[in-house]
């Protein structure tokens, strides 16, 4: 695999998976990078046991900036350089020079052995590589496993292809999807669906995240034939979306906003179950508790009517129209023989 540094929105989108439980594992098949720099990025740049994205590329900008002025060690002593300059055309080793500066010429400001490397790889110091006993500048090794490519969401289609309507909220039958953020030492999973017009939710607990399309395909199946379209995020539970058999847009990455609907009611559902809570301590019960309080609760946007009222009421009337649509379709009359 191609090393390169992490960047801010390699960091956002580590921050967004870390939060919704994804392994280190599952977040380096996302990103394309091998599950170690996952790990080692999460552990060096977390700021008091949290990984905040804005906090830790800061952090590692400091790092390289640091590293990069270690390096020009070398460049900013004139009598340094000269020093290494002389050695290096002499055909002594930058560890032989290092020991040299530290046991013996002491006068001389001291500079390690890599960062006299560094000095050699910069451009200040290439033209000297011809006197290194290997003929060029040593490049560090990399080592490691070949990491997966970054997986995608096959057919995707964007949001942006989505019906205008879906936005008006004036036709029923629009859902958005997402699964809740959960604890890291939690394999269960909180899948849930809110409907836009009605704000009607469901919800349901499943073994893991790969199980995700299978619990909406169970919260869907009593409105087969009801459901207009559904709009989920660019999460790799989203990847078996197809099996479904509903018309699904995405959203652009890390804008969450644009399923706002989905968002607010997960806000609303950690009155029950906080963050840093475990989906162990809440039974099946408790999570179709939940979902009758806030389905039964009236809502401003209703005009103070409840998500189950407008939901049923929406779900007659589709199927009248429906049943309507057919009666009046034009029938082929039968031939007899």
């Amino acid at each position: 695999m191609k090393y390169s540094h992490f960047s801010k929105s390699d960091r956002l989108e580590i921050s967004i998976l870390l939060n919704r439980g994804y392994s280190a594992r599952d977040i380096a098949k996302s990103l394309g990078k091998h599950h170690s720099s996952i790990s080692r990025e999460i552990g060096a740049n977390s700021v008091n046991d949290r990984y905040d994205p804005a906090k830790a590329n800061s952090k590692a900008v400091k790092k390289r900036r640091k590293s990069k002025y270690q390096g020009m060690k070398v460049k900013d002593n004139p009598e340094l350089e000269k020093y290494v300059i002389d050695r290096i055309k002499s055909y002594w080793s930058p560890e032989e020079i290092a020991g040299r500066l530290q046991n013996i010429d002491t006068r001389v400001k001291y500079v390690s052995a890599p960062s006299i490397y560094k000095y050699l790889y910069s451009a200040h110091g290439q033209y000297l590589h011809s006197y290194l006993s290997s003929g060029r500048w040593r490049k560090r090794k990399r080592y490691g496993i070949k990491g997966p490519k970054k997986t995608k969401i096959p057919n995707r289609v964007s949001i942006e292809q989505r019906p205008k309507i879906v936005a008006k909220r004036t036709r029923f039958g629009d859902f958005e999807g997402d699964t809740l953020g959960r604890i890291k030492t939690d394999k269960e999973v909180l899948v849930g669906s809110v409907e836009r017009l009605s704000r009607y939710l469901l919800i349901d607990k499943v073994p893991g995240l790969k199980y995700a399309m299978d619990g909406l395909n169970k919260l869907f199946n009593p409105y087969h034939g009801l459901i207009e379209s559904l709009t989920l995020d660019n999460g790799l539970e989203n990847i078996s979306y197809q099996k479904l058999g509903i018309k699904t847009f995405f959203c652009h990455s890390y804008s969450s906003w644009e399923k706002a609907t989905m968002e607010n009611s997960f806000g609303r559902l950690r009155r029950f179950i906080p963050k840093g809570a475990s989906l162990k301590d809440y039974r099946d019960e408790d999570i179709r508790r939940f979902a009758a309080i806030m389905n039964n609760t009236p809502r401003k946007c209703l005009n103070y009517q409840t998500p189950r009222e407008v939901f049923e009421e929406q779900i007659y009337l589709k199927k009248i129209s429906l049943k309507t649509n057919w009666l009046n379709t034009p029938k082929v009359s039968q031939l007899t023989i």
